[in-house]
């Protein structure tokens, strides 16, 4: 890689690390990408029908173990192709496993892979073999046929709201059908597989993978033992159609944007302060007030030992910074709640801590607690939030959980108890290509509306979400990452700090149109999961600029946008009280993106801005000086974003993220 390559990749990703080329391989109607070992997006006829099919080893804690693919070898013509490769894996006590794969494909057949592993020495894991992953795009909710392992036939649907537990178990054999008709089958081999909803981790996608998870883990695979594993997708009935029109149109990147808006507010902007990170926020009050968030979200551990300095360093930065505050409270569950939380409360007392909020979870619900396993002793949670309200009459009360909404799906707060009801994501618990992440985006929508099934219209906040993961709710770490590369579950992931990672929360605020979200709140101010690098000058991220705009529109009308290809362009905006609009449009690929702006129901405001926060534009933007042009807004204008670009339209000549001028646009 030359000097600009490396540029250009830490610019985009914040590292220089390269992912590895998909390789397109197809045969008749079927096509694939072969991407480091693994297949994804098999399509048939143009049309997904599964999302990735690849052989995946976990260890003790989750953490995927990378294997080294050697000999891969593959043989493509027009009617089929064939791959193969040998694999080596090493988990992190030292344990080696191997294995080979191969995948065969015939145009007139079905699509095939089957894998041999042998365990080169005692090999500890939590999983071990295929998994195949579902899209969610027209299956969720289709009418499914499951052909279980004792031969009976289950015929049911895929969950449309995100089911907590597995959906299916005892997994032979499962079809759907597609819009197109054709029915796609799947039939596996080797081992007991069974289906997880996906969505629950903010993955955009169904799973099926083998080993129960109502067995025992991590478990031993013994030295010279070995397991072989096989895979076949068919697909009964003619390809679809594609419709040559349509796929030739020019206004395939269209954004319909309605501006006379909806009900639904935008909602507030937090940030969550740890207290490692209060020294360095309270070094960078003035970044703050930049970004100016309507909430601080302070997080609280007594299990981490947080006590009353902590608390004290709190108050300290809620009083200089002057912003509301809501603490975010793990409760030990060692003592009863009520002792527990009461005790809690006098430290706050003392701190002279003013918050305006309280979250409340019991610190073992961070846990996850699969199907199969032991939950450990927790209070009852209408004995938590009972003693909660008692010992914090002055304060809204929240609840749910300090980790992902699966969580939250499991084990829910008795609504009548709190004022409003929260949960984290991350979008790198399974994967963390930059594929997988940014198609996390898909599962938002899915994810607010199975919370609102069952929250009702109960206030309903998100966060913290960043990239990098804060905890593991899997295991009893998050993932080193010191080379700065893509890797699952890590809590410091380096397009947190790219272009990649401000295009990716404009994608999280566009999926968020109808959730009807009190406040999302971001993972922190400065430090891995945050929006500034503190040690050099400071400098701010490309996501800090999307955050503060985003801050600017908090209580504005939300604006509907609707993009004609919402996987490869993100759209949010608003407009307020005084009719001032602003927009983002986001690029959410790594190729450049023509857009066409079309505008409904009312005029456009002949003055206005355009900024863009772009690899031309990047060292400017971490000194907060994104250059602002004019712009004459008509129907049908057209843009042109670079990869990852991030635009902002705003009413006046408005910098990315700062204010809109008073008067002018009244």
């Amino acid at each position: 890689m030359n000097s600009r390559d490396r540029t250009l990749a830490n610019v985009y990703y914040g590292t220089s690390q390269i992912e590895p080329t998909a390789q397109t391989l197809t045969a008749g109607p079927w096509s694939a990408l072969f991407i480091d070992g693994a297949l994804r997006e098999i399509r048939y006829g143009g049309t997904e029908v599964v999302r990735a099919i690849s052989w995946l080893v976990r260890d003790r804690d989750w953490g995927t173990c990378r294997p080294e693919i050697r000999d891969v070898e593959i043989d493509s013509h027009a009617r089929g192709f064939r791959v193969s490769y040998a694999a080596r894996c090493v988990n992190p006590e030292g344990h080696v496993l191997t294995y080979t794969v191969l995948i065969a494909c015939d145009a007139d057949a079905a699509f095939e892979c089957s894998a041999r592993a042998t365990a080169q020495t005692d090999f500890v894991a939590a999983r071990c073999g295929f998994v195949v992953l579902h899209p969610i795009e027209g299956v969720a909710g289709a009418a499914a046929r499951v052909t279980h392992d004792d031969g009976t036939i289950e015929t049911s649907s895929f969950p449309a709201s995100i089911d907590p537990w597995q959906p299916f178990k005892q997994i032979r054999a499962i079809e759907h059908a597609l819009a197109s008709g054709a029915t796609v089958r799947c039939a596996f081999t080797g081992d007991v597989f069974e289906m997880e909803d996906q969505r629950n981790w903010s993955d955009a996608s169904f799973k099926t993978y083998s080993r129960p998870l109502e067995l025992p883990w991590p478990y031993t695979i013994e030295k010279g033992s070995t397991s072989e594993q096989s895979i076949r997708v068919e697909v009964d009935g003619a390809p679809p159609q594609l419709n040559a029109v349509a796929a030739l149109s020019p206004r395939h990147g269209e954004i319909l944007i309605d501006l006379r808006g909806t009900d639904e507010p935008m909602p507030k902007l937090g940030v969550t302060i740890a207290p490692d990170e209060i020294d360095a926020t309270l070094a960078n009050l003035p970044l703050l007030a930049e970004l100016a968030p309507q909430r601080l979200t302070l997080h609280f551990d007594p299990v981490a030992g947080h006590g009353p300095a902590e608390l004290a360093r709190f108050a300290q930065l809620q009083r200089r910074a002057a912003l509301p505050a809501v603490l975010e409270c793990a409760l030990p569950g060692v003592a009863a709640p009520e002792e527990e939380l009461q005790s809690i409360a006098a430290r706050i007392q003392e701190a002279g801590l003013e918050l305006t909020g309280i979250v409340v979870s019991p610190s073992v619900h961070r846990q996850s607690n699969p199907p199969g396993s032991i939950s450990p002793p927790c209070p009852p949670l209408d004995e938590v939030y009972r003693a909660a309200r008692r010992a914090f009459p002055g304060l809204r009360l929240g609840g749910g959980m300090l980790s992902y909404f699966t969580e939250l799906n499991r084990k829910r707060p008795p609504l009548e108890r709190v004022d409003w009801v929260t949960h984290a994501t991350c979008p790198i618990v399974h994967a963390a290509d930059d594929r997988s992440v940014m198609q996390t985006l898909e599962s938002i929508p899915h994810i607010t509306r199975s919370c609102r099934a069952l929250i009702g219209a109960q206030p309903y906040a998100i966060g913290p979400v960043s990239i990098g993961m804060r905890q593991n709710p899997y295991g009893s770490r998050v993932m080193p990452n010191q080379r700065g590369e893509r890797v699952a579950m890590a809590g410091d992931d380096p397009r947190q700090r790219g272009l990649f990672g401000a295009a990716w929360l404009a994608g999280y605020a566009t999926a968020l149109e109808g959730a009807a979200l009190e406040c999302l709140t971001l993972g922190a101010l400065t430090g891995p999961r945050g929006l500034v690098d503190a040690a050099s000058a400071p400098a701010r991220y490309p996501m800090f600029h999307v955050a503060a705009a985003m801050a600017r529109m908090a209580g504005a009308t939300r604006l509907p946008c609707r993009a004609a290809s919402p996987r490869e362009v993100a759209c949010f905006g608003a407009r307020d009280a005084q009719g001032r609009m602003r927009l983002i449009v986001a690029n959410l690929t790594a190729d450049q993106r023509t857009v066409c702006l079309t505008f409904n129901g009312d005029s456009v405001a002949a003055e206005m801005s355009l900024s863009t926060l772009d690899e031309a534009s990047f060292d400017a933007a971490q000194g907060g000086r994104i250059p602002v042009d004019r712009l004459s807004l008509v129907s049908d204008s057209v843009l042109s974003l670079k990869p990852f670009a991030c635009m902002q339209i705003a009413s006046g000549l408005t910098p990315f993220g700062q204010p809109m001028p008073a008067a002018r646009d009244r």
